[in-house]
């Protein structure tokens, strides 16, 4: 059927799925504490995130880019994506967690203009807009930590800066390793230096900060071994730069290590 063709129901960019499952765990993890409203939360995420593909269609639809003819499926996967939106997020403000909505301004900000984007012919091979976009995601972190019925009042707002940090990070990372993979032969160490300096910078940075805060005891100390292992893939990406590799095997490559800088931030909130 054609309602049912995958481009109107999931966003093509399969990395960005981490950045806001990974972010929810993590702050789910650092609570302490579990409610079964985190689920109601997912969800919400869930239509959140999904409700963006059928949007841009619509968007591409208005400015000529995609055929009049995906108009309908497109609207009709945007309906059901704001349904399910509204009812979970009605569900967890009745369930007592408000808080939630504040987070809301934000994300229909960022939405607004990626839409306006589109309407520009401007939204590819924006990393500015990619990583503002994250920051939106990893604000399911202290969405997470509240839901879950967290008590701190700095952390959430900590979990979400760290998150952040580490999508961007993950970001400029793979914009550095698709812009080798055409090149025939290894550049000098200098070039690559250079050319990488802005993933060794973010990468750096974080480590740093992750490791001073694991030294404070506010973050477990598992937090800034993950960091700190994101900044040894980013040297290791420097120094052997992944030519000929198809975009692919870059974006799982750089999933499958996101993957693992959540798992060591979930452990170490759950030993913590």
């Amino acid at each position: 059927m054609t309602l049912l063709r995958r481009h109107y129901i999931v966003p093509s960019e399969h990395g960005a799925w981490i950045w806001w499952i990974g972010p929810l765990l993590i702050g789910w993890a650092a609570a302490g504490v579990s409610s079964p409203d985190v689920l109601l939360l997912a969800v919400a995420a869930l239509a959140g995130f999904l409700l963006r593909q059928p949007a841009t269609i619509l968007a591409k639809i208005r400015t000529g880019r995609r055929d009049r003819r995906e108009l309908r499926p497109a609207a009709l996967w945007l309906a059901l994506d704001l349904a399910f939106l509204g009812l979970t997020t009605a569900a967890l403000v009745a369930r007592g967690h408000g808080v939630i909505l504040m987070l809301a301004v934000p994300g229909v900000a960022v939405f607004a203009w990626h839409l306006w984007l589109i309407g520009r012919r401007e939204e590819r091979g924006q990393m500015g807009v990619e990583i503002v976009g994250a920051g939106v995601l990893a604000l399911a972190a202290p969405a997470a930590y509240w839901v879950a019925g967290g008590l701190s009042p700095s952390l959430p707002w900590l979990l979400w800066l760290l998150c952040w940090l580490q999508s961007a990070a993950s970001i400029v990372l793979v914009y550095f390793r698709l812009a080798y993979r055409k090149l025939e032969a290894v550049p000098s160490l200098d070039e690559r230096l250079r050319d990488g300096r802005r993933a060794l910078a973010y990468n750096g940075f974080n480590a740093v900060l992750a490791s001073a805060l694991a030294l404070a005891g506010a973050v477990p100390p598992l937090v800034a071994s993950a960091f700190l292992l994101m900044l040894l893939d980013t040297i290791g990406a420097v120094a052997r730069p992944p030519l000929g590799h198809p975009p692919t095997r870059i974006g799982v490559r750089q999933l499958a290590a996101s993957f693992l800088f959540v798992a060591l931030c979930v452990l170490g909130f759950l030993t913590f």
